[in-house]
């Protein structure tokens, strides 16, 4: 199917569409062999698209990000309530990203997105089991809180896993709490503290499996390493 040339450059050759007419416009690109002008479009299943005379990849580029979500923001590419969603947030990447899981809306934190839908797939897919860890402040009894947490509780009428719940500190009325889960249910970490007797004042995700957001600053994304990657597919 024949899109615009600069869409494919910036889906396939890792460059912004900005760039991309650039490049088109100084003559750097060709499509069998003819000079591209702005504003041509082309197949790039069928049409041999080269960049600096080298053939651009016959695949969309892959990527794999990480990004420090704030709170106010949903977890989806548009939001029929006009409220602010991620897709704002990584509008600087040359491909179409989708978010890999889901935090809502005033919950904070790492949030995996790519445009690979096998590698989202062995992350939230069940059957692979990939922990999550999440950063909690509380309010509560949290000594009663705490056992209670790890011990046998269901959600939907769906037994859970039991978490690991280990408490980090507790400063006058507010404790911190580190959570793992196994499950990824719609509020699931609220709910769960809710049950156990806890007031949940701030909630982070710090890490899905072997990745962790490390000081990555709120409203900014990087790319995952190859071996962050392999250790999420693996």
């Amino acid at each position: 199917m024949e899109e615009r040339l600069q869409k494919i450059l910036a889906a396939r050759a890792g460059v912004s569409r900005r760039a991309a007419e650039k490049l088109i416009e100084d003559g750097e690109v060709t499509v069998n062999g003819a000079t591209a002008h702005l504003g041509d479009r082309a197949d790039p299943e069928s049409d041999l698209i080269c960049l600096r005379g080298e053939p651009v990849s016959a695949s969309e580029r892959k990527y794999y990000i990480m990004l420090n979500k704030p709170v106010g923001y949903v977890t989806t590419m548009s939001d029929e309530k006009g409220r602010r969603t991620v897709a704002e947030l990584v509008a600087d990447i040359p491909a179409r990203v989708y978010p890999v899981g889901r935090l809502d809306i005033n919950s904070e934190g790492l949030l995996l997105m790519t445009n690979d839908g096998a590698f989202a797939n062995r992350v939230t897919h069940p059957s692979y089991e990939k922990e999550k860890t999440y950063r909690v402040l509380v309010t509560g009894d949290v000594e009663s809180g705490v056992s209670r947490l790890t011990q046998p509780m269901e959600l939907d009428g769906t037994p859970l896993s039991i978490p690991e719940a280990r408490l980090i500190k507790t400063e006058g009325a507010l404790s911190t709490l580190d959570i793992t889960v196994h499950e990824g249910k719609n509020r699931q970490i609220r709910r769960m503290c809710q049950i156990a007797g806890l007031t949940v004042k701030r909630l982070t995700r710090i890490r899905v499996g072997g990745v962790s957001l490390g000081r990555l600053k709120k409203g900014t994304w990087r790319h995952l390493t190859s071996r962050e990657i392999d250790s999420l597919m693996g």
